[in-house]
């Protein structure tokens, strides 16, 4: 029998589009686990209305506040109105497509922990396609995240330092890094607000085992919304030294050395 655990002043703030069934998945999960949330925020962007009559079903089973949208306005507008719609001085954000694993709740029990008791800390991050390159050893299994913009702190991925991938973080997220760039390619959403989260010296952790707490799933029949291009996506021999070395310098162009 699962540990129950009751985050009052959490919200769980959910992305959503065109994908109700992960959405159950997704929330499945968490009562499996046992997890409580004082709210949860399900923030849709525009989906067609056979998605929206199983949200309306949804929420009588789970209770969570919809954030409508008229038209479909891309991530960063999905992700802005329902941030603002969240009451508590906490908020877990996690797109539809994971679900929590076993042993979750006790992760997101220590990471509430410590983002309370560390005054600068803004972020406890959960997951990742890859280990960040520069961690110190914090406790428990987390990891301080270490960033620096000088060349020998080798290779680009130390500037995926903020991801939209799950994360605890403060409700107050916007008043410190401003809102997600709208109208905008997911990706470029996501690269200008870890720009930003670099430029203000957001403070994080990350889960050293980062794909022990949610896994993400994409199922045949409600597969992943967003469209990649596909050489960026090349693993060929050829293309990945290119592909390293213009971003390790794109990175560096784009960032500013004098907010560090």
């Amino acid at each position: 029998m699962h540990q129950s655990y009751s985050f009052n002043d959490v919200a769980l703030l959910v992305t959503h589009y065109n994908r109700s069934n992960s959405l159950q998945r997704l929330l499945d999960s968490f009562k499996n686990e046992g997890i409580e949330f004082g709210e949860i925020i399900v923030s849709d962007d525009c989906s067609s209305q056979q998605h929206i009559a199983i949200l309306g079903e949804l929420q009588e089973k789970y209770q969570f506040r919809l954030v409508p949208a008229s038209v479909n306005r891309g991530l960063g507008n999905n992700i802005n109105k329902g941030q603002e719609a969240v009451k508590l001085p906490y908020t877990l954000y996690v797109q539809e497509d994971f679900v929590a694993k076993p042993g979750a709740g006790k992760h997101l029990d220590n990471a509430l922990r410590y983002i309370k008791e560390d005054a600068e800390l803004d972020m406890v991050r959960f997951y990742a396609y890859f280990k960040y390159p520069f961690l110190q050893p914090f406790k428990d299994g987390f990891s301080t995240m270490i960033f620096s913009p000088y060349p020998w702190y080798l290779g680009y991925r130390k500037f995926y330092y903020y991801s939209d991938h799950p994360h605890l973080r403060r409700s107050s997220f916007f008043s410190k890094f401003g809102k997600y760039a709208e109208g905008l390619n997911s990706d470029v959403t996501e690269y200008k607000m870890m720009l930003s989260f670099l430029q203000k010296k957001g403070k994080a952790l990350f889960y050293d085992n980062f794909q022990d707490v949610f896994e993400q799933l994409n199922s045949a029949s409600e597969p992943s919304t967003v469209k990649r291009n596909s050489l960026r996506q090349s693993n060929s021999m050829l293309i990945m030294p290119v592909k390293h070395v213009f971003r390790y310098v794109k990175f560096h162009f784009n960032y500013n050395f004098r907010s560090y």
